[in-house]
């Protein structure tokens, strides 16, 4: 897949993940968000607890999983505790880890605390 319809395959899997959340009553607070760790795809409120989310691509749910590295989700958790630092509760708000997969016909495969800290 080239550099362009890898990213827009990409913006396309991550707003139809945002919608799962939003039609379950949850709010989308952060769309690729930026630290110095690295970047979490989307974060999730839910009440006054954090969800986030990593969102993979591919042709297969398995092909998608396996693109989750022991590299990646260590990046992921030390981005998401720059958020977590930005919160009034800190370190002690409440969150989750999920991993949603997007096979190559559009579906979606949603793994709540797919890792943890």
């Amino acid at each position: 897949m080239s550099g362009a319809l890898s990213y827009h395959a990409g913006r396309v899997a991550e707003d139809r993940v945002a919608d799962h959340y939003t039609r379950a009553g949850m709010a989308v607070l952060a769309r690729r968000w930026r630290g110095q760790g690295g970047e979490i795809d989307l974060i999730i409120g839910n009440g006054a607890a954090l969800i986030f989310v990593e969102v993979k691509k591919s042709r297969s749910f398995a092909r998608a999983a396996e693109r989750i590295s022991p590299r990646q989700m260590a990046r992921i958790h030390a981005t998401a505790s720059e958020f977590l630092a930005t919160q009034p509760n800190g370190q002690l708000t409440e969150a989750r880890f999920d991993v949603a997969l997007m096979d190559g016909t559009g579906q979606l495969e949603m793994l709540e605390n797919a890792f943890t800290a």
